[in-house]
């Protein structure tokens, strides 16, 4: 089994090998949008048979990724991983793996991230998960929206108090808006990815990067500058109407465009097909249970390539020093650092002290992006604490100021 790189000479048959792994077909998005149409073929790769037919595929693309304390740096988009149904169970699939992790580190991507199609299969290449993500449901007629119990100036703006507007245009009206307030939006937030201007020209992705059918609600501050946007369709059933997408600057753009949604005419329910674990809307609503959670899932899953790298590059919020035996049987490393924060900024050195914690590099990718405490990995028996105020030590070093979240589709 011999791995290669792709060109773009190997377009059509890349794309129809990825489809055939999954038992998919060439159909077009509702509008033209094909989700392929963004693939970078220089970072591609074949898995090619003996008899010189690829049957197996794997890519990325180049996003840049938002760290805690607002830190962008480059990540790989893993995509496309898969391997025909007739040459499964073979090693195929851990020799794109680890052909495709050399390479990356080889280029100086110190991290990589991808969206995993069954949840058992990326842990075992060092990837963990490291945001969730939600499926809300509103009644429309339990969406009333409490009155904010905050006083003051400060507190009116952080819960929502609004001097804006919002206006309906048709996904083929906005595009410039949709790119420019996402844009903002991720920038700010942890585990957000970068949306290159070429998904948007392409229609590379799921609504409302794709130019299927959607009406968009606008919201534009006291200025008239959209800071915030809510693609949504009705129907499926007729009733229902189906939020994407709501992004926005602030809280009180956010909660203009939530009001405006869940107040609209001739439906029974409101649908957020996406939304953080810890939404703010459920707080909003007037009738806290009728906020219904469901599909809450995996988001964006993490790869440290360069452990040093990666924690020297995060922001941090608390000073503090943590030694880290850090384990990586898929690239047969292990390696010992001492983390020393000071004033926001990391350094991770190789070190032969005692370990505070050992753990699997998937468990690091998990803790990295503040989504999840390192006191939950050691009680779940993932990660081994050498003694007892380990794992307290590690929250508060790990802790961020903002959940993570990851909303773009690849």
């Amino acid at each position: 089994m011999d791995i290669r790189p792709t060109t773009d000479q190997d377009f059509d048959v890349f794309v129809d090998t990825m489809l055939a792994a999954f038992g998919r077909f060439r159909d077009a998005l509702p509008g033209g949008g094909l989700w392929w149409a963004a693939l970078e073929m220089d970072r591609g790769l074949f898995a090619v048979a003996k008899d010189g037919r690829p049957v197996g595929t794997a890519a990325a693309y180049s996003f840049d990724l938002t760290l805690p304390g607002e830190v962008l740096v480059p990540a790989a988009g893993v995509t496309c991983v898969g391997v025909l149904p007739s040459h499964r169970r073979q090693g195929v699939l851990s020799a794109l793996m680890r052909h495709q992790l050399t390479e990356l580190r080889a280029g100086g991507d110190f991290l990589s991230v991808l969206l995993a199609s069954e949840a058992v299969i990326y842990r075992r290449f060092g990837y963990g998960p490291a945001t969730r993500t939600q499926r809300l449901t509103v009644p429309r007629h339990k969406a009333a929206l409490a009155r904010p119990r905050a006083h003051g100036t400060a507190a009116s703006a952080a819960t929502g108090a609004d001097t804006g507007s919002v206006e309906v245009l048709r996904r083929s009206e906005c595009g410039e808006i949709l790119e420019e307030v996402y844009d903002r939006y991720r920038r700010a937030q942890p585990g957000a990815l970068s949306r290159p201007h070429r998904w948007w020209a392409l229609g590379a992705g799921q609504p409302p990067v794709s130019p299927s059918p959607r009406y968009v609600a606008v919201h534009r501050d006291a200025d008239g500058v959209p800071d915030g946007y809510a693609s949504y369709a009705l129907g499926d059933p007729a009733s229902t109407l189906t939020v994407d997408e709501t992004i926005a600057v602030d809280d009180a753009a956010a909660t203009a465009l939530d009001g405006f949604v869940l107040g609209h005419d001739l439906i029974t329910q409101v649908v957020f097909k996406n939304v953080p674990p810890e939404h703010p809307l459920r707080w909003r609503l007037a009738d806290f249970r009728a906020g219904q959670v469901s599909d809450d899932t995996d988001g964006l899953w993490v790869r440290l390539l360069d452990v040093p790298r990666a924690l020297t590059a995060r922001g941090w919020f608390e000073d503090g020093e943590l030694v880290l035996d850090v384990d990586d049987p898929f690239l047969g490393e292990r390696s010992r650092h001492l983390l020393t924060v000071r004033d926001g900024k990391a350094d991770c050195v190789p070190t032969d002290r005692e370990p505070d914690l050992s753990l699997d590099v998937s468990d690091l990718a998990s803790l990295y992006l503040g989504g999840t405490a390192p006191s939950t990995l050691v009680r779940a028996g993932h990660i081994r604490a050498h003694h007892p105020g380990a794992a307290t030590r590690a929250d508060a070093l790990f802790r961020t100021d903002r959940a993570p979240y990851c909303l773009h589709w690849f």
